[in-house]
């Protein structure tokens, strides 16, 4: 649909999602505090023309409503959506054999298209810190790419429809970065790209990176999209954007002849610098930890580049709605892959990695005198293993019994588990396992634990929907809230450190358990304010989950 980002900017405007700021806007601190207010009020995109210290202009905003991200796509986005499904049920296409003859052709005419070298690329060389360097928040490590297409090659398979292409953090600047010849890569262990660096580790040689920033938004897409296996990204990116990916290679590298702006570089093996800290979408800032560097070889600009770029934040921010474009894309993708899941839900407001809610089968149940969990427990397994998915922290499962339930209506699941769940039988941790690299919950990076809640069976407690007198006459507690039915926030007082809070917090629960009187109230969090928990579930119409579901991902 669109050549380049310079069309969508064109398009977006003359059917008013897009406005101008044509005054001089500082890269550090304003732009991104632009963006984040612009999106907070349900804005348009934005374009930047005058960007202090930088030729570009810059855009942002542009995936800030998932009628906006459908509306750049509209030519495309059926038959996208049809070829994932074919690709998820190839028996679609025996069924209707005719129907789907041109999903075929579709994904035919998308295949990436090879060129010499930059020709026709209307690339020309330019160096690192020509390009706009946005600092999203005061206490960032520097100024990063929020926004990347990082594109990696098989070393064993090398080439195009084997090549990995992720949205991973970039860092251009501070620390002990050398300027313009070095920027920092964070990304997961078990990701594409750091699959390739242990390849070509290995081998003894470098990992040759090119990073795209800009094109058809459809590219952008593409770097986030969880496709299933064996479908390139750069294939999906050519049907999303009804154009076939170009590209060509120079000194080595792969190079966009679409993307705004190309870095090249290598990947050394062991070599690594401090990156961060940068705040993230857990609400905090992820610190300073050692990362793979990238020597920069040679960076491109398209004539007349545009920076597109976002603010990664505490929910909701626009990989908010890049989220539901993704869900609402991929449709039953997930369920495809996973046997016996039905529905899975990643929830935006925990930042989406580290809570998930899913509801599967439980055929068990017929040969069990007492209904309880036993195929969720296999499904947990599976769910816990698969691709991001296996970056949960906390997993919310349960099967459909006497009533219908959804994932998406939030407060609803929640409380459908918590009616029926033992807590003497229904937790299941996993100790000792790798984590998000991002959460800082446990005892190390990447180390720490996990936790199952699968509840099945009948109803075992009516929810409390009050405070229990316990809790408010409990010495140690300063002031307990309401949250929701079944969920309660309370207030400590401030530990000094993780051996003081195990010890108090025994002695709490070893008095709680004494005095009793907490069977209908089997979800408790500890907090040091539980009135601003309370009050921020609070809406117009009632109660909503996501401030305390944020708050249950940061329970250890």
């Amino acid at each position: 649909m669109y050549q380049n980002l310079e069309e969508c900017i064109v398009d977006l405007e003359a059917h008013g999602h897009l406005v101008r700021i044509k005054e001089e806007v500082d890269p550090y601190l304003e732009m991104a505090a632009i963006q984040r207010r612009t999106y907070q009020e349900g804005g348009p995109a934005i374009l930047f023309e005058n960007v202090k210290g930088s030729k570009y202009p810059a855009v942002a905003n542009l995936f800030g409503s998932i009628e906006r991200s459908k509306f750049m796509f509209r030519k495309n986005w059926d038959k996208v959506e049809q070829i994932i499904a074919l690709r998820d049920d190839p028996m679609k296409a025996i069924k209707s054999p005719l129907k789907n003859v041109g999903n075929g052709f579709s994904a035919l005419a998308a295949l990436p298209m090879r060129k010499p070298g930059l020709n026709g690329s209307q690339l020309e060389e330019i160096k690192l810190s020509d390009i706009p360097f946005i600092h999203s928040w005061p206490d960032d490590g520097g100024a990063f790419i929020t926004l990347p297409q990082v594109y990696s090659e098989d070393p064993d398979k090398p080439g195009m429809m084997n090549a990995n292409v992720g949205m991973y953090r970039v860092q251009l600047n501070g620390n002990e970065y050398e300027q313009d010849k070095e920027v920092g890569l964070h990304y997961q262990i078990q990701r594409g790209i750091g699959v390739h660096q242990t390849k070509a580790a290995k081998k003894g040689e470098p990992l040759k990176v090119s990073i795209f920033v800009g094109g058809p938004p459809a590219h952008t897409l593409s770097a986030v999209m969880p496709l299933p296996e064996g479908l390139s990204e750069m294939l999906f990116a050519g049907l999303l954007a009804g154009r076939r990916f170009r590209y060509g290679y120079v000194d080595g590298y792969c190079v966009s002849h679409d993307a705004d702006f190309v870095i090249t570089g290598d990947l050394y093996p062991d070599d690594t610098k401090p990156e961060g800290p940068f705040g993230d979408h857990l609400g905090y800032y992820s610190l300073t930890h050692e990362f793979p560097v990238l020597k920069v070889h040679k960076v491109y600009a398209r004539k007349g580049a545009i920076y597109p770029f976002t603010v990664v934040g505490r929910p909701p921010q626009e990989d908010t709605s890049f989220g539901a474009l993704i869900h609402e894309l991929t449709g039953d993708a997930v369920t495809q892959e996973l046997p016996g899941v039905k529905e899975v839900h990643a929830i935006d407001a925990a930042g989406v990695h580290p809570l998930l809610f899913a509801i599967g089968s439980e055929r068990y149940t017929p040969y069990q005198k007492v209904k309880q969990p036993t195929e969720l427990l296999t499904i947990a397994n599976r769910i816990l293993g698969f691709g991001q998915l296996s970056l949960a922290k906390y997993l919310f499962l349960t099967a459909e019994q006497d009533e219908p339930v959804s994932t998406h209506d939030e407060e609803v699941f929640l409380q459908y588990i918590l009616k029926r769940i033992d807590l003497k039988r229904d937790l299941h941790f996993q100790t000792n396992t790798t984590i998000d690299t991002l959460d800082y919950s446990g005892t190390g990076l990447n180390s720490g634990s996990k936790v199952v809640f699968a509840a099945y069976g009948d109803v075992k407690r009516e929810l409390c929907t009050e405070v229990p007198e316990v809790l408010l006459d409990a010495k140690a507690i300063k002031r307990a809230d309401l949250i929701m039915p079944g969920v309660i926030a309370v207030e400590t007082k401030a530990f000094k450190d993780y051996a003081q809070a195990k010890k108090e917090m025994t002695t709490l629960t070893n008095a709680l358990a004494k005095e009793g009187g907490l069977e209908d109230c089997p979800l408790i969090i500890l907090c040091d304010n539980s009135e601003f928990v309370s009050e921020s579930c609070r809406t117009s119409s009632g109660r909503r989950l996501p401030a305390a579901i944020h708050l249950m991902t940061c329970m250890v």
